[in-house]
């Protein structure tokens, strides 16, 4: 039987590494699906909708920091993809997409389905194609897969349908060698090293703002703060690769951090920022005589979000593996022993919020939290929705042992944590994964849910169920607004679960958690954890400003004025009267 193009480009993901593909299946895909199906190496995983394929292939390229792929078929099919594209590439996932393509003849006639993806998904990859002949397939493919894992991000590859169904062009394969690509490690040049441990050996109370550039730095960090003397502050995608066996972590920043990471932050004479785009800049040292150094291995980023002193371009860890020989040890401790008396209180006061009591409802969202964080395995992997999961997974999921935290932290969309917990059980079948979500992100793209009960994967999902945008409803609040459009309809979702076959557990009040808890780890297919919670639980913020303060005010003014009393009621009930 003869070999087609797309048995060529099957060939190049194969040697490429790549374990699996997430989609949904189309006549215009017919002939890769086809292949997969013969060659039996390479899983087609089927998704519910093709924005989760991306999610998913997303989350496993995060925590393999290998190639994963998803594909749509043409028009609608390949378009679902983009949200869950963007997400891959601002987060710098090496993925790979699959945009299935009308007949080629077809083509600029407004053909049934017809799209541009070469077009539409340029601004979320750093390769974008139309394979308009056979003989472009293999050459194509393999500059899609080197720019995806060489650049750090996403790829796309359009391909009719009636082109990968042609006969291949013979062309000489490429190596495994040649395919899968590290990510490069840049050296920054010795006079910036030079430069950068003069201003750290002149003295000053130094604290380290850390971001995901800091993945397998961690030992590096951890010197380097000992040497300095210095807090070690984490961005919200550095968390998990800095917390752990850290005695120098104090904490998160931004608005869902920490009032002890915000303090040791500003209050600093100098600020070395490793490895991170931490957008926020009201949260950064206002000070005049405040320095930042910041180390990044893309110069776009130098002095984007806060004046800088100094900008480094390197990749972090031998960045800091060169410069520690040439540091002086600091001997002042007092600026590292307050931030870290600081942070045991906060941490003391987080805690504390985590925990119920028996019949006093509502259930507090952080005792779900912190619930799972607690008997969770060592090595298992979150994934939280952006909102107030993504708060409760910050603040309560501790990255001990060899934990992951996965999240739609730079795109910020809403739905991803199902996805994505998806493709992190896919990569690593062994592990416990568990999901946060809010009704409103969890409905978004409930059809997975199927997902999971269809693969059995053993995925707990866990809903904090509070029939609100939560998030949302909060920040008009703080702008002084009524809530408008944020309520949801209240639903059973454990029932729901047990409908679709699987485990649901409904928790209603504060001493049912821990045995739901409980008994969801220790049930072997997928459960979903229906915890209905308060819908009044403030997050506040490590900085207070007056326009917050005016905001909310002018909210319980307006609330009482419209009639809406309980709300103002149930604010103070839910947050003052514990």
């Amino acid at each position: 039987m003869k070999r087609t193009a797309a048995d060529q480009f099957v060939e190049v993901l194969a040697l490429a590494g790549v374990k699996r593909i997430y989609g949904v299946v189309g006549d215009s895909l017919n002939a890769i699906t086809e292949v997969l199906r013969k060659r039996g190496d390479i899983e087609w995983v089927p998704m519910r909708s093709e924005e989760a394929a991306a999610f998913a292939a997303g989350a496993e390229a995060h925590l393999t920091g290998q190639l994963a792929v998803c594909a749509g078929s043409c028009g609608p099919g390949n378009t679902h993809l983009i949200n869950g594209l963007y997400d891959c590439h601002r987060s710098r996932a090496p993925v790979l997409a699959i945009a299935a393509q009308i007949p080629s003849v077809e083509l600029g006639t407004g053909y049934f389905q017809e799209t541009h993806p070469e077009n539409l998904f340029r601004e979320c990859s750093h390769y974008c194609e139309l394979i308009s002949a056979p003989n472009q397939m293999q050459r194509t493919a393999e500059i899609a897969v080197r720019n995806a894992l060489g650049k750090r991000g996403v790829s796309v590859v359009v391909i009719p349908g009636d082109i990968a169904q042609q006969k291949e062009e013979e062309a000489r394969p490429p190596t495994a060698e040649s395919l899968r690509l590290s990510a490069p490690q840049v050296m920054p040049p010795a006079a910036s090293l030079e430069q950068m441990a003069a201003l750290l050996n002149a003295g000053g109370r130094v604290t380290l703002l850390c971001g995901a550039g800091c993945e397998d730095a961690g030992p590096q960090v951890v010197e380097l703060a000992k040497r300095l003397q210095a807090p070690v502050v984490s961005a919200l995608r550095g968390k998990e690769f800095v917390e752990k066996d850290n005695p120098h972590f104090v904490g998160l920043t931004g608005l869902i951090g920490y009032a002890s990471g915000y303090w040791a932050m500003i209050d600093c004479d100098v600020l070395v920022m490793l490895g991170t785009d931490f957008p926020y800049r009201q949260f950064y040292p206002d000070r005049e005589d405040t320095r930042v150094i910041q180390v990044d291995v893309r110069p776009e980023n130098i002095g984007k979000r806060t004046r800088v002193d100094l900008g480094v371009v390197g990749s972090v860890a031998p960045t800091l593996q060169a410069l520690l020989p040439k540091l002086e040890a600091h001997r002042d401790a007092k600026h590292l022993e307050r931030a870290l008396e600081h942070y045991r209180k906060t941490r003391e006061e987080l805690d504390a919020l985590g925990q119920g009591t028996v019949g006093r409802k509502p259930i507090h969202p952080p005792q779900v939290a912190r619930a799972f964080d607690l008997q969770a395995s060592d090595d298992a992997i979150f994934t939280c929705d952006v909102g107030l999961p993504t708060v409760w997974a910050a603040r309560y999921a501790t990255m001990k042992g060899r934990r992951r935290l996965v999240g739609s932290f730079n795109h910020g969309s809403m739905a991803s944590a199902l996805a994505q917990a998806i493709g992190a059980q896919k990569a690593f079948p062994d592990r416990q994964v568990v999901s946060f979500s809010g009704d409103g992100g969890f409905t978004m793209l409930m059809g997975d849910v199927l997902t999971l009960v269809q693969l059995s994967l053993p995925i707990k999902i866990v809903v904090f169920n509070n029939s609100s945008l939560g998030f949302v409803a909060m920040e008009q609040q703080v702008g002084g607004m009524l809530s408008v459009g944020t309520a949801m309809h209240p639903t059973n979702f454990a029932k729901l679960a047990e409908a679709l076959g699987m485990k649901g557990l409904r928790v209603e009040d504060p001493g049912q958690v821990d045995e739901a808890v409980q008994q969801a780890l220790a049930t072997p297919g997928p459960v979903l954890v229906d915890a209905v919670v308060s819908k009044a639980e403030l997050v506040m913020p490590p900085r207070i400003t007056a326009s917050m303060a005016a905001g909310f005010t002018l909210f319980g003014i307006k609330a009482l004025l419209n009639g809406r009393t309980t709300e103002v009621l149930e604010l103070a009930r839910t947050n003052l009267w514990r």
